[in-house]
């Protein structure tokens, strides 16, 4: 299975009570996938997965697979700091639905490389999908290292990496040494065309919940090496690049799909609601720029 070239990491939308609004979440991925979307990431950093539990995660997976059928693939964030955990959650995200898992560099307790390694492999022999390593160490404290997500990818069913570190060497080093198969995808909106550039195959973006369209433009002219032209449209995009991560993801992003009419809802602590300032700037932006 090929991942992308750009798969969204969509946001969980809460009901004004706080549960999870399983019937925007369809609505929202099917939307989606009529918009260019290839894949759907769900319970990543995006989704607010820290503060989901284990039974909403599986429901949020079975919705979206159910949702979108055949029109796109659904991607479960199903990684953690317990190894164990990381297994169980994998098959049940695989019972659910899901068609690949992807596996967050364990936080908090930062393991050496080795432990690095032999976690992921663990995961990977107890499961039968395909996996994408995420790799994102301003969050975990931990970098995997060039050398380790080299011989990971020599594991069959370990087949990309969303790749968050924002070292772009690290990133052309991963796509250089690793198979023609193996994909190295940005995590980062505001790198996507530099690691296109230096052999990346896609994006899982966290902008392309408002400008799909465009984005995948972007991602089809880097695919034909029309780099030229996909620096303009990145030149378009980067306004809402900057502006949907002025504070911490997802709450610039889930604050402007509530102003663009989703019914995505507010936050679960410890995250809250944007300050008005920002708010008001993230609006100028939206309507300056064509997307409100």
């Amino acid at each position: 299975m090929k991942i992308g070239p750009l798969v969204t990491a969509m946001v969980t939308p809460f009901t004004d009570d706080g549960e999870v609004n399983y019937k925007e979440a369809g609505r929202l991925a099917s939307y989606l996938v009529e918009n260019g979307c290839d894949d759907i990431l769900v319970c990543g950093t995006t989704g607010e997965v820290p503060a989901l539990e284990d039974e909403e995660k599986i429901n949020l997976i079975q919705t979206v697979s159910q949702e979108i059928g055949e029109r796109g693939r659904v991607l479960a964030g199903t990684g953690s700091y317990n190894t164990s955990h990381s297994i169980r959650m994998s098959r049940e995200a695989e019972a659910a639905g899901a068609d690949a898992i992807m596996l967050v560099v364990p936080y908090y307790n930062k393991p050496p490389q080795d432990s690095l390694y032999r976690h992921f492999a663990t995961v990977a022999d107890s499961c039968d999908l395909p996996i994408m390593l995420y790799n994102v160490p301003s969050r975990t404290s931990r970098n995997l290292k060039a050398d380790t997500a080299v011989e990971l990818s020599r594991i069959d069913n370990i087949t990309a990496i969303k790749e968050a570190s924002g070292d772009l060497e690290q990133a052309a080093e991963i796509a250089v040494r690793t198979s023609p198969e193996f994909q190295v995808l940005s995590g980062d909106d505001g790198l996507t065309l530099p690691i296109m550039s230096v052999g990346g195959s896609g994006v899982v973006s966290v902008a392309a919940h408002i400008a799909p369209g465009k984005i995948k433009k972007l991602l089809n002219l880097c695919r034909k090496n029309d780099f030229h032209r996909a620096c303009s449209i990145n030149g378009e995009l980067l306004p809402l690049f900057k502006a949907i991560f002025m504070t911490t993801n997802p709450i610039p992003v889930k604050t402007a799909l509530s102003m663009l009419g989703w019914d995505v809802g507010g936050f679960r602590l410890p995250l809250s609601a944007m300050k008005e300032e920002e708010k008001d700037e993230l609006e100028k932006v939206l309507n300056d720029n064509g997307y409100l």
